[in-house]
Formats: C-alpha cells, sequence, structure tokens
C-alpha cells in the first residue's frame, strides 16, 4: 500500500474549545455511519449521508460509483456483518477540520474486506453530513 501525505499550514486557526466541538461532532457522525453499516440499518445511515453525496472508489479492483439511494440498497441487500456474527473493527485513523469541511480517514475491516475509507463531511444548516465516500480494499 502506497501511502503519500502532505500537510500544509491554513491562516485560520479556529480556538480548542471550537476544535473539540467540531472533532466531537464528525465523530459522532462516524460513529452513526459505523453503527449503521455494520448492523445494517439504513434508516442511520440515511441521516449521516447528504442526498447528494457521492460513493465511489474501487471493490476487488473494479471502480465504484453510486449515490447513496443506490449504496444504500447494496447495504439493504447484503447480510450485515452483525447478522454474520463478524467482529466490530471499525476505527477512526484522522479527522481533519477546516472550517465547515471536514476529511476522515478510517480502516473499516469487514465482510473479508480490509476497506480503507475516506469520508468527506461538510457543515450543513448546522449539521455535519457524509458529502464524499470514498473507498478501497487493501490486501492484508
Amino acid at each position: 500500500m502506497r501511502r503519500c501525505i502532505m500537510q500544509k499550514r491554513i491562516p485560520y486557526a479556529p480556538t480548542s474549545k471550537e476544535m473539540n466541538n467540531y472533532t466531537d461532532n464528525v465523530s459522532a457522525v462516524l460513529s452513526k455511519y459505523f453503527d449503521g453499516v455494520f448492523n445494517g440499518n439504513i434508516e442511520l445511515l440515511r441521516q449521516v449521508f447528504h442526498s447528494e453525496a457521492l460513493v465511489a472508489g474501487d471493490v476487488n479492483g473494479s471502480p465504484y460509483f453510486k449515490k447513496p439511494g443506490e449504496y444504500l440498497d447494496d447495504v439493504k441487500n447484503r447480510k450485515s456483518p452483525f447478522e454474520l456474527n463478524g467482529e466490530f473493527r471499525m476505527e477512526v485513523l484522522a479527522i481533519e477540520i477546516i472550517n465547515s469541511i471536514a476529511i476522515a480517514s478510517v480502516h473499516m475491516p469487514m465482510l473479508d474486506f480490509n476497506y480503507f475509507d475516506l469520508f468527506l463531511l461538510n457543515k450543513i444548516n448546522g449539521e455535519w453530513v457524509i458529502v464524499n465516500k470514498l473507498l478501497t480494499d487493501v490486501a492484508d
């Protein structure tokens, strides 16, 4: 797996109280997503995605592009990791927030896949929502 991390200083520096609040709120969205996908809870997943979001990446080496409704249908029409007695091992690796946008890197090993995902979130009308989910399966 290749990883390249590039960082640049941003001139705006939110207060530590703002950052803690934003991080907690973004973490709560990710937690809902984890719970929804692990348990197959479509209504919970519907709450965290913006209606115009895009889910993209690769699955088994093939390109994958879906809108939230199509992605939720995929989740609905398969057995959930919970139903298959899977172990919950999803974790947030990093969160970066700038004003009303955020990116989260997560690891989601489940259903015989070793997913690494990037979530782009936007704070819209006071609520953080997922506007883009990028996914890839990384061989162990």
